[in-house]
């Protein structure tokens, strides 16, 4: 081989190469954050062992692909809660986006609607709902239950008057989760920064640093009702016109419970890594509660999501679709809206390649495929 063909493209000095997937994000993203910051989106809780089990769980899934099939260009489009999206994803719901840049949660959902995927506001997003969904594409709203009733009624209507697609419950924070880095740094959330959707004044405690507190916990403890019940998911489907999807689930018997009680799909997530430490894999957990609910609902799968192929590996152990949560972040901080368009757009170019790989035609082909545990 001759010296030309084992030398590299050359890269100008001190830039770094455009990432060539998803995953390169990171450490794009790492070189432009405060350490604490990359700290609260990289973190987990505890000693971070379900943090770590979600990509290790995912990475033990070997799909059997189909052969001479025949497969032209595989289709990347799927139905998600009643409608049509391009590919089967949504972007996860994710707190005060204007940490990782000034345009936030604008500028992603933005991206989400330019690569025709829903968008999954927070209530503690940075920039209030009635912003997000005017960027454009499909918004669903994500509702921490707190515990002012009468906040939570006007969140709900003023996600409904807005026009957001689906309502997300989620059900796995009844207190914040013990994470120790947040603690380490004290972190607080700059003051600039807002939870945009509640009254002015009541992010107080999340400004407020002391050491050796997180004070996101801090405020959460103080806003989030830690005693949410199968009675007031009953309440929010009666009053909730849209599709109703609970996020958090990893127990086969609660899946099915939250179907009999009406919710169109299930999200099995143990929130990235970052509540109960020692919780399973949400990929370990996905296959019993796709079984249990047995085509009642729709089933999600959401952490430890890196590629396009991690969206296959999703489908073949039964899910519709996925939530894809810290990469886009990390896109986001790297180069704001042009980041999260070239991650989704790479996202989009993985899932295809990994689809034709497969032998599949389609999304649906791929709920098909067989897998195996390494």
């Amino acid at each position: 081989m001759s010296e030309t063909a084992l030398s590299t493209p050359d890269v100008p000095l001190g830039e770094p190469p455009a990432p060539a997937g998803l995953a390169d994000f990171a450490d794009l993203a790492r070189a432009v954050l405060p350490p604490e910051v990359w700290d609260f989106v990289d973190g987990g809780s505890g000693a971070e062992t379900t943090l770590v089990a979600n990509r290790r769980a995912l990475d033990r899934v070997g799909v059997l692909p189909r052969v001479l099939r025949g497969v032209p260009t595989p289709r990347t489009d799927a139905r998600l809660l009643g409608a049509t999206h391009a590919l089967p994803v949504a972007v996860a719901p994710m707190a005060y986006q204007r940490l990782l840049h000034p345009d936030g949660e604008i500028a992603l959902a933005g991206a989400a609607g330019a690569a025709g995927i829903p968008y999954v506001a927070s209530t503690l997003s940075s920039a209030p709902i009635e912003e997000i969904a005017a960027a454009g594409g499909t918004v669903w709203f994500q509702l921490y239950w707190l515990r002012d009733r009468g906040l939570v009624t006007d969140l709900l209507d003023r996600a409904q008057a807005a026009g957001c697609a689906a309502l997300v419950l989620t059900v796995d924070v009844p207190i914040l989760g013990r994470r120790l880095r947040d603690v380490r740094n004290s972190f607080a959330i700059p003051p600039h920064v807002l939870a945009a959707n509640l009254p002015a004044g009541r992010d107080d405690l999340a400004h407020a640093a002391t050491p050796g507190v997180s004070a996101v916990a801090a405020h959460t403890g103080e806003v989030f009702a830690p005693a949410v019940t199968w009675a007031d998911l009953d309440w929010l489907r009666e009053r909730t016109p849209v599709p109703l999807v609970v996020k958090g689930v990893l127990d086969p018997r609660d899946a099915v419970r939250a179907a009999e009680s009406g919710a169109d799909a299930v999200v099995v997530s143990n929130h990235g890594g970052r509540q109960l430490d020692g919780a399973p894999a949400s990929a370990a957990a996905l296959p019993a509660v796709v079984e249990a609910v047995a085509g009642r609902c729709e089933v999600l799968l959401d952490s430890g999501v890196r590629g396009g192929v991690d969206v296959l590996r999703a489908l073949a152990l039964g899910a519709h679709g996925v939530l894809v949560g810290r990469p886009m972040l990390w896109a986001l901080a790297a180069g704001g809206r042009a980041g999260a368009e070239t991650a989704l757009s790479l996202l989009a170019g993985e899932f295809r390649d990994a689809l034709a790989l497969a032998g599949c035609a389609d999304p649906g082909e791929a709920r098909d495929l067989r897998t195996t545990v390494e």
